[in-house]
């Protein structure tokens, strides 16, 4: 049974700050919106590590959006809804195309260098766009620019309170409104922050896999902290795996974008065989999810555990101008991809499912907000179009402003009524924490990762049903909350696996290999102490 607080608190015997507009996160999603809600209300935003460590920080490929006048968001919509298998929403993709353009104006009124050429802004193709639509910055440095420019502009502002280094354990509500977050500083000292709105920016869940593109960081806190706290969870099973990660002994799982294939790279395997003919009509520009599987039944077929990813013929020029960091990186480990072919292999990269909000951005649960990675809008459906997250950050950032400035004051709250948690006695076990961790995340990728089937993922419910005593235990340091955290998730994304009986989008069931409209074109719903349900298409 997972619990409605990972701790045991006592809110009157806790400090209390105030402030009008909490966010979660440091990312795009949290940056953007902190700067828009900066305007009118006091922000206060709160990061574990520091503004620059985030998931955006290593988006690579760039952001999409309608610029090119052979372009349109009609187009833009067919591109995202094709890509979502059926389930997109459509009004959340409306906003999207139509509303990106200006929110990419608004990054750089806010500072960010966004490439050009001939003095008007570059753009790139990206795997099943049908248009060249992703602005990109430092060739393939976008999402650290825009992170940059956003963090500059944060740190400056007057609305602005960021709080580094500190750790939100959990929501607090009252009523079926969120009234803020239960936070533990640096020191292991707690806080109450009390808040009119409080914003989960807290990115993805990556690191629930061994082999990830994303930070550190990205430990499913918002997901986990969310559910606890009794909001609908939205489709967690579809987590999308970025086909191209660096793998080379020595190295980290680095991106390797998909602007490289945009570029006119191409997939060969252990043999020298251009193989992407054999799976699928667009070849290495078909959707991620088929890209990724192509990869792994060539690996299996060579006995492999990577194919090569080969742009050599293109132009030494192009590559160092359009790929820099790649290039850079790659030539740190004695990989040079103006003539070398580049090891690769699939790595867990995003997560299309999360906390479920309406257009405004708002959860199930009144003054609680999600936005980036962390929340379900109905953008991706079952399989992210390449670039567009960072388009939805902007979006839905602006649009949860609108919704906060519309929010009556909190009524009073009588602290004396909120005490949480369940008496904990045991103490955390004395095995490191990162045991667990690394055991769950093996245990994810083979039972829960690229290709999954009912025996499979049973054998992942019953692992995790045995380790859910884990939260009987008073956690103290942020690692175990983290664990915590990415215990819950993991959860989440298996149940909703098991019960998907088909194959969609990013979630593929070697036993089900079909996609069954007519049973399953519908979300799946969670939600703490329920059994999982349907939504049928909006």
């Amino acid at each position: 049974m997972i619990p409605s607080y990972l701790v045991d608190f006592d809110l009157s015997s806790l400090p209390v700050v105030e402030t009008d507009v909490l966010v979660i996160g440091s990312g795009i999603a949290g940056l953007f919106t902190a700067i828009k809600a900066g305007e009118e209300r006091r922000v206060l935003m709160i990061t574990k590590k520091s503004l620059l460590e985030s998931n955006t920080r290593y988006a690579q490929g760039g952001i999409a959006a309608v610029i090119a006048e052979d372009d349109s968001p009609a187009y833009h919509l067919q591109d995202t809804l094709i890509a979502g298998a059926g389930l997109c929403r459509s009004a959340a993709v409306e906003a999207l195309v139509n509303e990106g353009p200006d929110g990419v104006k608004e990054l750089i009124r806010l500072g960010t260098a966004f490439d050009e050429e001939n003095g008007v802004l570059a753009l790139t193709q990206e795997g099943a766009h049908s248009h060249r639509r992703i602005l990109h910055a430092n060739g393939d440095a976008t999402g650290y620019e825009i992170v940059r420019a956003l963090a500059v502009e944060a740190n400056e502002h007057p609305g602005i309170e960021v709080w580094d280094e500190h750790f939100v354990i959990d929501l607090i509500t009252d009523h079926g409104e969120c009234i803020g977050a239960l936070v533990q500083k640096a020191d292991g000292s707690q806080v109450f922050v009390k808040a009119q709105a409080t914003v989960l920016c807290s990115g993805g869940a990556g690191q629930l896999y061994r082999y990830t593109t994303n930070p550190e960081v990205a430990t499913a806190d918002g997901v986990a902290m969310a559910y606890r706290a009794g909001a609908v969870i939205r489709d967690m099973e579809f987590i999308q795996f970025h086909p191209t990660s660096l793998c080379y002994p020595g190295a980290p799982r680095f991106l390797i974008s998909e602007a490289v294939r945009g570029e006119g790279a191409v997939l060969r395997n252990v043999k020298g065989e251009r193989f992407m003919e054999r799976y699928h009509e667009q070849l290495e520009l078909a959707p991620r999810d088929i890209v990724a599987r192509a990869i792994v039944s060539e690996m299996e077929a060579t006995n492999s555990t990577f194919v090569y990813l080969d742009i050599t013929h293109e132009s030494t020029e192009l590559i160092k101008h359009r790929f820099p960091t790649i290039h850079e990186t790659c030539m740190r480990y004695g990989l040079d991809m103006t003539t070398d072919w580049i090891p690769v292999a699939p790595a867990a990269h995003y997560m299309m499912g999360g906390v479920k909000t309406d257009l405004s951005g708002e959860s199930s649960i009144g003054r609680l907000f999600a936005c980036g990675e962390v929340s379900s809008t109905g953008v991706h459906g079952a399989n992210r179009l390449a670039s567009n997250s960072l388009s939805e950050a902007i979006v839905f950032g602006r649009r949860i402003v609108e919704r906060v400035l519309t929010l009556p004051p909190l009524a009073p709250i009588r602290y004396e009524h909120f005490a949480g948690g369940i008496g904990r006695k045991v103490v955390a076990e004395q095995r490191p924490v990162s045991e667990r961790r690394l055991r769950l995340q093996k245990m994810m990728v083979r039972y829960v990762g690229l290709r999954r089937n009912g025996v499979n993922l049973q054998g992942a419910m019953e692992q995790l049903q045995h380790e859910l005593h884990y939260f009987d235990q008073m956690l103290t340091q942020r690692e175990e909350m983290e664990y915590a955290n990415l215990l819950t998730c993991a959860w989440l994304v298996t149940t909703g696996a098991l019960h998907r009986q088909e194959s969609r989008g990013a979630h593929y069931r070697e036993d089900f290999p079909q996609r069954d409209d007519v049973v399953w074109q519908k979300h799946s719903l969670q939600q703490r102490e329920q059994a999982i349900v349907e939504e049928l298409m909006s």
